[in-house]
């Protein structure tokens, strides 16, 4: 049941953004050129000292994970199929804020991570799921 849960946050989450990046639904004139819905900031520059307590993977409950590398690129995965991919932009505080569409949406952004417990957890705050770091393997 709780995979069910998490799968219908996850789900309501990914339609609500794609609600809000579509416009009001508004007709316009066939000959108005249409604008974009939002308007993006370029992404900023990542400094890797910033996201160093984000990098590795981050496995959730609902067998998904997140994984991000040193330069601030991440991914969120689940069952092979790829959520999200962009880049991770520190806000400061543990938290950081996704990338959309190539850009910054520098605005109020439930796309996002915190790191809690001490940065041993991370709390998705699209689902409000918390994920654990995967530990990795000793090398031989």
């Amino acid at each position: 049941m709780r995979v069910r849960s998490t799968l219908l946050l996850a789900a309501a989450a990914a339609s609500a953004l794609v609600l809000t990046a579509c416009g009001g639904g508004e007709k316009k004139d066939a000959a108005e050129p249409s604008a974009p819905a939002t308007t993006l900031a370029p992404l900023p520059q990542v400094d890797t000292a910033q996201v160093k307590p984000l990098v590795g993977r981050w496995i959730g409950t609902a067998k998904d994970y997140f994984e991000f590398k040193a330069d601030g690129t991440g991914v969120w995965m689940r069952s092979g199929q790829k959520l999200w991919s962009g880049t991770a932009i520190p806000e400061g505080g543990g938290k950081f804020r996704f990338s959309w569409q190539g850009g910054d949406p520098q605005g109020a952004n439930y796309w996002g991570v915190a790191l809690t417990d001490g940065n041993a957890k991370l709390l998705f705050n699209g689902t409000n799921q918390k994920y654990t770091r995967m530990k990795a393997k000793a090398r031989s």
